[in-house]
């Protein structure tokens, strides 16, 4: 877990405190909102995930945001 948490921080300069917190939310949940976006921007998030080993989709949001989850 220690893994996901030390990617969310790399690549989305996410603080140690809301990295925990998101893995936590993945784990316990089965996913989580880590990222919004536009389109284009969350699906490079969702690549880029992918490219880490870790399982990551675009979600539509509000507004033409979009979220990439994990």
């Amino acid at each position: 877990m220690s893994y996901v948490s030390f990617v969310f921080r790399s690549h989305f300069g996410m603080s140690a405190e809301r990295a925990e917190e998101r893995m936590l939310a993945v784990h316990n949940d089965g996913s989580a909102v880590v990222a919004q976006a536009g389109r284009e921007a969350a699906e490079m998030h969702v690549q880029a995930l992918h490219g880490y080993g870790l399982w990551a989709t675009v979600r539509a949001g509000n507004a033409g945001d979009s979220g990439a989850g994990a």
